[in-house]
């Protein structure tokens, strides 16, 4: 049955933009380049991108990319409501996003990663996925876009699943109406790219999860690591790890063991107007695909603990 909310129905088919949920797929095109020995998870990313990565970050490896223990900056002068109307139509390249991060760091006086490598936390950082799909794009001299089709959509049959060319800001239907306040999102710039421009649909999602969890895109020696955590520090401002422990794998997923005691494992992913996740239990007899559509502010946590609550509740729970 279609989902109804202020919008109307919303068909169970429908496409929506999957924000940070994208992170699982870019972190599954790196692993897969691993296992072809065409990057080394633990060399300096910085020899791929010398002109990109400020040399004061030069020991930042790939794997600490992947894990979100590497340091580097946030994210800045990206668009947003500062920007006034239509932000949500402006863009930005992906290698403006990274050297916009270094730039503001180093007109704050960070130079360098503020921990030293033997301390390192984990911080949940867009910037991370972008430089991973940048050195995608580098060692196989192939746009990112071009390696994420030929690699996962079309070896899945993932027909639904796609990331729009920069100036694509349409949504194919059927697809919900999105509203921040009064205004329509609806159609955005997809400027999150390899961090979070995908669309894809519910169904899709779980046929990926799927595959993942089955190691069906890894060979095992990276498929291990889809599901090991760094045994590192929660960083105190990284929120993102409701269990207030690290939480992301190399592979991008979360780890998050809720008040039931059932753990899971999958991705959230936020993008105006639009809030995602797919998770999983790590046999695969459960999971769960969603696509939330918030019209405010307010924190959207309680709406997706509520869902993940609902997906994941134990027979003892639901007596």
């Amino acid at each position: 049955m279609p989902w109804t909310g202020t919008a109307g129905a919303v068909s169970r088919d429908a496409h929506f933009r999957i924000g940070s949920v994208t992170k699982i797929f870019t972190s599954t095109v790196v692993l897969q380049l691993a296992a072809e020995h065409r990057i080394a998870l633990d060399a300096p990313v910085r020899r791929c991108l010398p002109d990109l990565i400020p040399a004061a970050y030069g020991t930042v490896t790939v794997r600490q990319l992947l894990d979100h223990t590497s340091g580097l900056p946030a994210p800045a002068g990206i668009p947003g409501p500062a920007d006034g109307p239509g932000w949500w139509r402006k863009g930005i390249s992906p290698r403006d996003v990274v050297r916009k991060a270094f730039a503001a760091a180093k007109s704050k006086g960070v130079g360098q990663p503020p921990q030293h490598a033997k301390a390192r936390v984990q911080q949940y950082n867009g910037v991370n996925t972008f430089v991973l799909g940048l050195l995608v794009e580098k060692v196989t001299d192939r746009t990112f876009t071009e390696e994420l089709t030929r690699r996962i959509i079309r070896p899945l049959g993932l027909q639904h699943t796609s990331l729009p060319s920069p100036d694509d800001m349409s949504l194919p239907a059927p697809h919900a109406r999105v509203y921040v306040g009064t205004d329509e999102v609806t159609e955005q710039s997809p400027w999150a790219w390899a961090e979070g421009g995908m669309i894809s649909t519910a169904a899709d999602l779980d046929r990926f999860m799927t595959a993942l969890f089955r190691g069906r895109l890894l060979p095992p020696a990276q498929q291990k690591l889809a599901f090991t955590v760094p045994n590192v520090d929660n960083a105190p401002t990284n929120t993102n790890c409701i269990n207030k422990k690290s939480c992301f794998s190399a592979r991008g997923l979360m780890r998050i063991t809720l008040d039931n005691g059932v753990t899971v494992w999958g991705k959230t992913g936020s993008l105006p107007g639009w809030t995602n996740g797919v998770f999983a239990t790590r046999d695969l007899e459960r999971r769960v695909a969603y696509s939330l559509n918030p019209t405010g502010t307010a924190s959207e946590r309680p709406y997706v603990m509520a869902v993940l609550d609902s997906a994941f509740e134990t027979r003892e729970s639901a007596r």
